[in-house]
């Protein structure tokens, strides 16, 4: 009989494999893509495209989440700390995975401090590309510690402030990212990051984050010992 952490492991496994295969696909489409609008390299400003092409663009986003979304209710049906635990972990290592297919594909980017179109819903996301890698690397991080403790059959205990913390943090870095998608679709070139307004609210649900590890472990060797 394998033991929950083999399981665990396994679906893991399967998980990243298919994340890795997601990857390629959306990286293909974003080669072709560039073909077309970017003959000679992707770069600011932004070509303008036409509005059908753009809301098949908008369409295509949605379905990827969609499929993660999917693809996470699959990975454990009885247990949502685990469904959103896969979710993190898959979102995560696809758009990590999605840049280095792009370099495996076209050599770009040169930097991660390159800019690029990082989303289109509910407006254009502009920013660095290291700017999602750190927040992918934050959500596979914060995938792996909830597994960690459901293999453990310990709960997760989060507070609503904690909560609170971590979904303001997500709604503010996704304003940020947007805070430029007007000025960019008009034709211009993007301002300066914002690194310090970004790492305040990166870092702000990390540390939400890590105290309620913290809590949940510590009820689980107060649940042992007292056992």
């Amino acid at each position: 009989m394998p033991t929950l952490i083999a399981v665990t492991r396994r679906r893991l496994l399967w998980l990243s494999v298919f994340t890795i295969a997601m990857a390629q696909l959306e990286a293909a489409v974003v080669v072709y893509l560039r073909t077309i609008f970017y003959p000679d390299g992707f770069e600011f400003p932004l070509v303008i495209i036409e509005d059908h092409v753009a809301a098949i663009e908008v369409g295509r986003e949605a379905a990827t989440v969609l499929m993660f979304l999917a693809l996470a209710k699959l990975y454990s049906a009885g247990d949502r700390w685990r469904q959103y635990a896969a979710f993190l972990w898959a979102f995560g290592l696809w758009d990590i995975l999605y840049y280095l297919w792009l370099w495996v594909m076209l050599r770009w980017l040169s930097s991660l401090l390159e800019f690029d179109v990082l989303f289109l819903i509910p407006l254009p996301w502009i920013g660095p590309v290291l700017a999602p890698v750190l927040i992918s690397l934050v959500m596979m991080g914060a995938g792996w510690a909830i597994l960690s403790l459901r293999d453990r059959e310990l709960p997760v205990l989060v507070t609503k402030m904690e909560w609170a913390i971590t979904v303001g943090g997500a709604i503010s870095l996704i304003v940020l990212f947007m805070s430029d998608a007007e000025s960019v679709v008009a034709g211009d070139m993007p301002r300066p990051f914002r690194w310090f307004v970004f790492a305040l609210f990166l870092l702000l649900p990390l540390a939400a984050a890590q105290r309620a590890y913290r809590r949940s472990s510590d009820a689980g060797d107060r649940r042992s010992i007292q056992a």
